[in-house]
C-alpha cells in the first residue's frame, strides 16, 4: 500500500467518523424533541430569532413536495451511495469534512424516511429548530454547511480526489 493510499484511507475514516457524529447528534436531538416538545408548543431559545417547535416534514425544504416522499427517500439513498463512492480517493482533509457532513445529514434523513411514520419510504423528517422562515434540524445544518463549503471548494479548485496511480492499481504478477 502506497503512502498516498494510507492517507486516503485515513481521510475516508475521518469522513466516516464525522458522518457518524452528525447522524448521532441529529437522531439524539430529534429523540429529545419528540419526547420533550408537544404539538404547537413553542419554546424561545433566542428571542425573535430561534425557537424550538416540533414538526414532522413529509416534504423537502419549506415542506415542498409533501406528496413525493418516496422521491426524497431515493434521493437520500443515492446521495449516500454517491458520497461513499466518490470519497474512496479523497485527497484533502477539507473534502473529508465536507463529505462527512453531507453523508451524515443524508444518512439521518434517509433513516427518517425509512423508519418513521407513516412507513418505509414515506417517513417524515423530524424538524424542531425554528429559524422563522423555516424549521429544521441538526442534519439540515450539516447539509447546508456542507453544500456551501462544497461550492466554495469547487470554485477555488480544491482537489477532491486523486486520480488512480496506474502503477499501484496493477494486479501483482500481471
Amino acid at each position: 500500500m502506497t503512502r498516498w493510499e494510507r492517507g486516503s484511507r485515513r481521510l475516508y475514516g475521518v469522513m466516516l467518523l464525522l458522518a457518524v457524529v452528525v447522524l448521532l447528534a441529529d437522531q439524539l436531538t430529534k429523540w429529545w424533541a419528540v419526547s420533550a416538545l408537544s404539538d404547537n408548543e413553542r419554546i424561545t431559545v433566542i428571542p425573535s430569532l430561534i425557537h424550538f417547535r416540533l414538526l414532522y416534514n413529509a416534504g423537502a425544504a419549506f415542506s415542498m413536495g409533501t406528496g413525493a416522499t418516496w422521491v426524497f427517500t431515493l434521493t437520500a439513498a443515492a446521495a449516500v451511495i454517491g458520497i461513499l463512492y466518490i470519497a474512496r480517493r479523497l485527497a484533502s482533509a477539507g473534502w473529508a469534512l465536507v463529505l462527512g457532513a453531507l453523508l451524515g445529514g443524508a444518512m439521518s434523513h434517509l433513516g427518517d424516511r425509512l423508519f418513521r411514520e407513516p412507513g418505509p419510504a414515506r417517513g417524515r423528517v423530524v424538524d424542531f429548530i425554528d429559524y422563522g422562515p423555516f424549521v429544521g434540524n441538526v442534519a439540515d445544518i450539516a447539509l447546508a454547511c456542507g453544500c456551501v463549503t462544497l461550492m466554495l471548494f469547487s470554485l477555488r479548485g480544491v482537489e477532491l480526489a486523486k486520480a488512480p496511480d496506474k502503477e499501484s492499481d496493477r494486479v501483482p504478477g500481471v
